[in-house]
């Protein structure tokens, strides 16, 4: 990475866990290649939640969250949150802020406090069901891979021992037969719902490759561990057996 720093570098924006091959990126290391260039670094931290990661500890400048995902939690409301120092916001983001206006509405505002009262309840049993439902599938023989961030046989699972305290909500499976048997397993979920979102109470499924990344060329996805059999899962708060029996099922369907 220090590698792609140029003169006119003035700032780098990470994900991580990303979306959706949960890959995990030093953010300690980043932030010293970021400062040592004079620019900024923003983390996304919305699979992480502020529970389990605390970038700004780590030394980025600035987080930011979809609050619509774990912060409201049951997709009620559209919402986003920048959090970083009083002095970044006033020298990087408030003529930004006086030139666009963009505050939310009162009531998706109170909305997403009232989803902050519940957030550790909420994400600490969802994560505690992705576990189970991580070990529980892992070797299923319809499944190529399984990647979860609170398993230790995550490939970097030193690092998220240092840089997180807990798992995430989200689990990512490759299912064996490419994106024929993805449609299939998906089309026979009947608990789990199909859906672009993430972070709400009901679990939700979505098939990366002709959704969030359909505009990258097969090539590309290869390259970003995005295969067609590739399926992201957001675990919610229903009985983790009641998951399990329909995962279970349709993958024997698939």
């Amino acid at each position: 990475m220090a590698r792609a720093v140029r003169p006119e570098t003035k700032a780098f924006l990470l994900e991580t866990p990303t979306n959706p091959s949960l890959e995990i990126i030093d953010i300690a290391a980043v932030a010293a290649i970021a400062h040592e260039a004079g620019a900024t670094l923003t983390v996304d931290n919305v699979f992480a939640t502020p529970l389990f990661q605390k970038p700004l500890a780590l030394g980025a400048d600035c987080v930011v969250y979809s609050a619509t995902k774990h912060i409201d939690g049951q997709g009620r409301c559209l919402g986003g949150v920048i959090l970083a120092s009083t002095e970044f916001i006033e020298t990087k983001m408030q003529q930004f802020l006086r030139m666009t206006g963009p505050s939310i509405s009162p009531f998706n505002a109170w909305v997403l406090l009232k989803g902050l009262e519940t957030l550790p309840l909420r994400v600490e049993k969802q994560t505690a069901t992705a576990g189970y439902l991580a070990d529980s599938l892992h070797d299923h023989p319809k499944i190529r891979r399984l990647i979860y961030p609170g398993r230790a046989d995550h490939p970097q699972a030193e690092l998220i021992r240092r840089q997180m305290s807990g798992g995430s909500t989200m689990i990512a499976l490759e299912v064996k037969g490419g994106k024929e048997t993805a449609f299939r397993f998906l089309n026979a979920l009947k608990l789990i719902r199909i859906s672009n979102n993430l972070g709400d109470a009901k679990s939700l499924v979505t098939h990366p490759a002709t959704t969030t990344h359909q505009r990258f060329t097969p090539e590309q996805r290869t390259e970003m561990g995005i295969p067609d059999g590739l399926v992201r899962l957001s675990v919610g708060l229903e009985h983790r057996d009641d998951l399990l029996a329909d995962l279970t099922r349709a993958l024997e369907c698939a």
